[in-house]
């Protein structure tokens, strides 16, 4: 859910800048050759996933629509092109006047995407399209590569809740991002108030070592936070003895306290004891959570401790070791000129080295096997096939200029439980892999 939805006043300022300076030379040379208006359509893909992963995760796109809305070139904007030389006179006043007016489509956000989906497609003039493509590219590549890791860490957490925590690990600006994309792939809460306040997302937080540092004993500590937060507050319990922080925390909050968290240590073996522990005290319902640089693999790892909750950081936010999906923004179809009805031309790279792409506008669906289960990612140009008409993926996101595709934040971190479902069974596996789908071609006629 956008600010805007949230009812929050919030200054949203331009997003103009958050772009290559060679878009808007491009644009200039385009002005001058008269090409700059001929309909244009560029679509959004990625050549591979990120090594060994079987599948990605779309997230971002709430933030592109923001992002799209919110691109125009006001006079300070302007003021900077013009000072600094970046385009001519004629230009600066095109892009006084600029309001993307085209069509969006694409992936839902939450749907998974397999190398060559069309995870965006932007249609519209030359000059109106190309100026977004850093900014889309920007969003998409960071948000859906911490999807895709939030993903792949709450199949390892089996249902367990799974808690951001990594604001002090990126940027402050990612951090918000990032917050909002880990929700997507299934994490319930974010330690980030900015996140809280701007997408309305659950926070989390009670205190740090520095808490039980600052006062005299573990003793003073415990019962200062008990006393101002409740019996149902989390207990830092590894600052010197666990075990004795435990009976310390018990003894002062009785069976009721809410939980105690573990951040250093064997986790597994300490899990064990402390819920053992707890349970000898009494505080049966007390439930422990544990922090310390965890990812994927390390969640996986403690599948059989008796953990409740794990609260992720690092790991997270830099996207688990793949902090960019490698998308790219290409122009796949053009017209050969500027009339309203003139005909598409599908264009296409052909460079070596593995950059080459598809040319023409294209659809995508996902063909499912007898069982229900997906067992293709079929991308095409022209019509689309009857028998899979009802099976495509994009969907409308602008149209003429109008954000149609907005919606809570929460049907999209649904629409990823559904997607993820419906894929085959080792697509969860984290293990190494190829794609769990794979991606057929049909060209059109």
């Amino acid at each position: 859910m956008s600010t805007a939805e949230l009812g929050l006043p919030v200054d949203v300022p331009s997003t103009a800048l958050f772009t290559d300076r060679y878009e808007l030379t491009m644009l200039q040379a385009a002005l001058n050759s008269g090409a700059a208006h001929r309909r244009s359509v560029f679509e959004v893909f990625t050549r591979r996933l990120p090594e060994g992963r079987r599948y990605g995760v779309v997230a971002g796109t709430g933030r592109v629509l923001d992002a799209i809305e919110n691109f125009r070139f006001d006079a300070p904007v302007l003021d900077f092109l013009e000072r600094e030389g970046v385009v001519d006179a004629r230009t600066l006043d095109w892009l006084s006047r600029y309001h993307f007016t085209g069509d969006v489509w694409g992936y839902p956000e939450g749907e998974v995407y397999f190398p060559g989906s069309p995870i965006l497609r932007v249609e519209g003039s030359f000059a109106e399209a190309v100026a977004l493509e850093t900014v889309v590219l920007s969003i998409l590549n960071h948000d859906s590569a911490i999807a895709a890791a939030a993903s792949r860490m709450a199949v390892a957490a089996g249902g367990r809740p799974l808690m951001e925590m990594g604001a002090r690990r990126t940027h402050e600006l990612a951090a918000v991002a990032a917050s909002r994309a880990a929700y997507v792939g299934g994490f319930r809460s974010s330690s980030n108030l900015a996140a809280g306040f701007r997408y309305g997302l659950p926070t989390i937080g009670t205190s740090a070592h520095a808490f039980t540092l600052l006062h005299d004993s573990e003793r003073d500590a415990f019962t200062a936070q008990v006393e101002s937060l409740g019996r149902g507050t989390t207990l830092l319990v590894d600052t010197y003895d666990v075990a004795a922080a435990v009976r310390t925390a018990v003894d002062i909050a009785g069976p009721e306290l809410g939980s105690v968290r573990i951040d250093s240590g064997d986790l597994l073996l300490l899990a064990h004891r402390v819920r053992q522990q707890l349970d000898d005290l009494g505080a049966k319902h007390t439930k422990i959570v544990v922090t310390s640089d965890l990812d994927e693999y390390a969640i996986a790892s403690l599948a059989a401790a008796p953990v409740d909750a794990y609260g992720v950081g690092t790991s997270l936010v830099t996207g688990s070791g793949y902090p960019t999906c490698s998308m790219v923004y290409k122009l796949v179809a053009r017209a050969a000129s500027d009339a309203p009805d003139a005909p598409l031309a599908p264009v296409a790279k052909k460079s070596m080295g593995g950059k080459t792409s598809v040319g023409g506008r294209k659809w995508a669906a996902r063909r499912l096997d007898e069982d229900g289960v997906a067992e293709a990612e079929v991308v095409g140009t022209g019509p689309v096939p009857d028998s899979l008409v009802e099976r495509q993926l994009l969907v409308p996101l602008v149209r003429g200029g109008v954000v149609t595709g907005r919606e809570p934040l929460d049907a999209a971190r649904s629409r990823h439980i559904e997607a993820r479902a419906g894929l085959p069974l080792s697509a969860t596996q984290l293990s190494r892999g190829e794609p769990v789908l794979p991606t057929e071609y049909v060209a059109g006629t």
